[in-house]
């Protein structure tokens, strides 16, 4: 049996995808994050919401997914929120200054509720 580095789970609620990652975002999952945000696009939705709770640690590789997707969500009038951070992921995004481009909130519904309100950067 193989052991994912990364799993991701998403659920669609109403407008809004949240996508759910578990284990490792680095150069080498980075392009399953990739293949997700794509199909999520490709469907027409840009309001997408990832929870972060389950994941143990993020690399530049994985921090440019969100780099490579943000202009084409909001040009479509969404956004991507990021949500329940563990501080060791959390101090990576705010090493390379995240929090001015991204909202980051502690808790997924705070998150919901901004992407349900049109709330976006």
């Amino acid at each position: 049996m193989i052991d994912e580095k990364l799993k991701i789970q998403t659920k669609k609620n109403d407008d809004i995808h949240c996508v759910y990652l578990n284990g490792y975002l680095d150069a080498h999952t980075a392009p399953k994050l990739e293949d997700t945000f794509q199909q999520i696009i490709n469907g027409g939705d840009y309001k997408i919401l990832v929870n972060f709770s389950e994941l143990d640690y993020i690399s530049s590789a994985g921090l440019g997914v969100f780099m490579a997707f943000i202009e084409d969500v909001r040009n479509n009038g969404g956004d991507i929120k990021l949500a329940s951070m563990k501080d060791k992921v959390f101090s990576v995004f705010d090493l390379l200054g995240f929090p001015m481009l991204f909202d980051i909130d502690a808790d997924e519904l705070d998150a919901i509720s901004k992407l349900a309100n049109n709330q976006f950067r």
